[in-house]
């Protein structure tokens, strides 16, 4: 049988740019987004319903699902450049600005893209070590009652997530990541229909909570300045439970160019937005009508469920194995980004560039890269030892939905659409997606400033590594 010519070979294993070709599909596409959407983001919606009242919250849950998927829309669009068919790949949100805005929108787009990607490296770093915690708690009370003083400090499991991230972390790139976002989208699955589970078993056990139109009520539960306040944090942690747009020309750049990438993206953008708004509002709902105005900051971990004590466990260890998957889904670009600097800046330095192969029994070959490995285990412990400075919840989650929400899901993608589809100033649509960026830089406004206040009131009373 003849070989095929070198230019055959080729082609199957490279794209028309020279890279290597992309196998992904919509199914997988849709298994990343849901992982980075589906994160610590669904375990506060019950607070955060709980702040807002019946008709707010699911009204702000719903909106903000709509816009995601419209701005997703948008980027899709703009993946190719200047045509949307056959235009010039762009691999990374980054470079999708940079080609379209130009350079000074770049560094602005870097400088919020990055710390939200780091900040939410952090977040996760904080949820799953509450997670942790709440087993050892959960066993605790099981056995010793639920008035037991069942303290256990968060910070050596925050040291353990962070072992485990440095060893993940040596994945290359994106492109290996598929199998972990399958085995994260079903741990997200798995501790959200526990969640649900538990609080559909709470509400049929008929114990009366209160609830209201408007959620918490002043003069009872809260004065009127803590309605506010928390009212915007809330928001803020709606936000942060759709922020994956800073990741969503990544995912796109793994699909493969026949069918075409943006009929592709669009497909799995629908598929795991819907599965995670239907998720949300249950999560949302549900959570709120079995814990009413007293509703915890994570209804997993804050222990408004304490039996069946196992199954606790279990969606707490759900979404650990989760967090570690999606840990990598937002640390991936923080590190290619350095790690492309890097090798451009110094392409002659072996340390940087040179990979070494190492066999690993049942697995294969893998590469191994020295700056990658010292780059890499920097980074998560730096964001260990902030999440050990600041492991506040909610109101983190809070902040960094704020911080992300505008300008990574808003501004930019429809500024760049604008460019690429030409949209004539002050047309109908120029106009409307105007107003869309007014709307929503003044929802992340508000957002940050009742995060910003919840954190303050949290550092009155806390004392770091005590």
């Amino acid at each position: 049988m003849e070989s095929l010519p070198n230019h055959a070979q080729n082609s199957l294993k490279f794209d028309d740019d020279g890279r290597l070709k992309r196998k992904g599909t919509w199914i997988t596409a849709s298994a990343h987004i849901v992982t980075a959407v589906i994160g610590s983001g669904v375990l506060s919606l019950a607070w955060a319903v709980a702040q807002l009242g019946w008709i707010a919250g699911p009204v702000i849950l719903t909106l903000f699902s709509l816009i995601t998927l419209y701005t997703c829309f948008l980027l899709c669009d703009c993946y190719r450049y200047p045509d949307s068919v056959h235009g010039t790949r762009n691999i990374t949100y980054m470079n999708m600005v940079k080609t379209i805005l130009g350079g000074r929108q770049y560094h602005l787009c870097g400088v919020a893209q990055f710390a939200n990607l780091v900040g939410s490296c952090i977040g996760y770093t904080i949820t799953a070590s509450i997670s942790m915690v709440a087993i050892r708690r959960s066993n605790c009370f099981h056995k010793y009652g639920h008035e037991a003083k069942c303290q256990v400090s968060n910070y050596a499991y925050m040291s353990i997530f962070g072992a485990v991230e440095i060893l993940i972390s040596q994945i290359p790139d994106f492109h290996n990541l598929s199998g972990l976002s399958f085995v994260a989208a079903v741990m997200s699955f798995g501790y959200s229909a526990i969640g649900i589970g538990l609080s559909i078993v709470k509400i049929a056990g008929g114990s009366h909570v209160e609830t209201s139109i408007t959620g918490l009520v002043v003069g009872e539960d809260v004065t009127g300045t803590q309605k506010i306040w928390s009212s915007f944090q809330a928001i803020g942690n709606i936000a942060f439970a759709y922020c994956f747009s800073q990741v969503m020309v990544e995912i796109q750049d793994t699909l493969k160019s026949v069918p075409s990438e943006r009929g592709a993206m669009k497909k799995a953008t629908v598929t795991g937005i819907s599965i995670t708004t239907f998720f949300y509002l249950l999560c949302g709902l549900l959570g709120y009508e079995a814990f009413g105005n007293k509703a915890p900051g994570n209804f997993l971990t804050g222990f408004g469920f304490y039996e069946p004590y196992w199954l606790v466990d279990i969606g707490n260890v759900f979404i650990v194995v989760h967090l570690v998957g999606a840990y990598q889904v937002f640390s991936q670009p923080v590190f290619t980004l350095v790690e492309s600097w890097s090798a451009g800046r110094w392409p002659e330095s072996k340390i940087i560039t040179k990979e070494y192969g190492v066999g690993i029994p049942l697995v294969g070959t893998f590469r191994l890269n020295v700056f990658r490995v010292i780059w890499r285990t920097v980074f998560v412990i730096f964001t260990v030892v902030i999440a050990m400075i600041l492991p506040f919840f909610n109101s983190i989650v809070g902040l960094l939905g704020a911080i992300a929400f505008w300008p990574l899901a808003v501004y930019f993608p429809t500024h760049m659409y604008l460019v690429q589809a030409e949209v004539p100033k002050f047309s109908m649509v120029w106009n409307g997606i105007k107003l869309l960026n007014v709307f929503c830089f003044i929802v992340s406004l508000v957002a940050a400033a009742g995060s910003i206040q919840g954190i303050i009131t949290d550092l009155k009373t806390y004392k770091p590594f005590q």
